[in-house]
């Protein structure tokens, strides 16, 4: 390995910058040319790229998004458009490639490693959806923002008596959902893992107001009906004052915490040592605490579930 690119792909999330501060500045201190990639996957079939130096990620570690910027490469799904990107490669004589995304970035990185690019891929998504590692860049970033709206929302939810809606992003997984709930205290917390119930919802807003309870914060994940929809469903039967807030990108952007920062550091690193020892075709993750890496078919072919402990716990403190 003499010559190492680094990309991110996808939606950016919180400490991608740190991520991707870390494999420039650890594959300089072995003695590597490290290349940064503009737009992703769109990037190398565009050949865009230029030769990043120590002071390329300088003052970077705490900006959220990617100064790499990102993008989505209907083309590189293609087999001509994968190809393209290998040619570039192997015309600028670069080694191996860093990617940095969510799944479909991690499945990008496999294609590449099937036609012989050797690649290393690192898990970054607000999302928290990627198997066998317990946390995503950018992941605890969100449910701190998340959860700071949640405080903010039930200040007014508290003065004007009012049902809030809070809708998360979360396609396919409550994990932003359910973190972000828990620590937020949020009344009903709902996400595409299990079967919307809209009724059981209204059922513990009726207790509530039974009992005083004049205000409530409900979190929903966008892949599990949307906020827009639970809100008309809930001021229907339950004829309730209720609003709706759709936080949107706000999730993904902001300064990335602590933990996001020195989890990407590690991971940057991680994927840099792997290349030097000749271990492409592997996602670094996180497992209890220590980084690690596991190959990308075991990783892909499985689905990260829902904690159904802290879903349950999330329902008994809200009684």
């Amino acid at each position: 390995m003499k010559r190492i690119a680094v990309l991110t792909s996808g939606g950016d999330a919180p400490g991608m910058n740190a991520a991707v501060r870390a494999v420039v500045r650890k594959g300089i201190y072995h003695g590597l040319e490290i290349f940064g990639i503009k737009r992703g996957f769109s990037g190398l079939i565009n050949r865009e790229y230029f030769r990043m130096k120590l002071g390329s990620v300088a003052d970077i570690i705490h900006r959220g998004g990617t100064v790499l910027h990102t993008a989505r490469s209907p083309e590189f799904l293609t087999a001509e458009g994968q190809q393209q990107a290998a040619a570039f490669l192997r015309d600028e004589k670069i080694d191996g490639v860093v990617v940095i995304g969510g799944d479909g970035s991690l499945k990008g990185a496999k294609a590449l490693g099937e036609i012989g690019v050797a690649t290393v891929g690192i898990p970054g998504t607000i999302d928290n959806d990627i198997p066998l590692t317990d946390y995503t860049i950018g992941f605890d970033t969100a449910v701190n923002t998340v959860t700071d709206a949640i405080n903010r929302v039930r200040d007014t939810a508290t003065s004007h008596e009012r049902i809030f809606i809070i809708e998360v992003m979360g396609r396919d997984s409550g994990q932003l959902a359910l973190f972000a709930g828990l620590a937020g205290g949020a009344e009903s917390i709902i996400v595409p893992e299990d079967p919307i119930d809209v009724g059981e919802v209204c059922n513990r807003l009726l207790r509530g107001v039974k009992r005083g309870k004049l205000h409530s914060v409900i979190l929903v994940a966008e892949g599990a009906g949307g906020g827009l929809y639970v809100g008309e469903e809930i001021k229907r039967i339950t004829r309730l004052d209720v609003r709706v807030i759709i936080l949107g990108h706000l999730q993904r952007g902001g300064t990335p915490s602590a933990f996001d920062r020195i989890l990407a550091s590690r991971m940057g690193a991680k994927a840099i040592d792997l290349l030097l020892e000749g271990k492409g075709g592997r996602v670094v993750v996180c497992r209890n605490g220590c980084i690690d890496s596991v190959f990308y078919d075991d990783l892909l072919s499985r689905k990260k579930g829902l904690s159904r402990d802290d879903y349950q716990l999330a329902g008994i403190l809200a009684i």
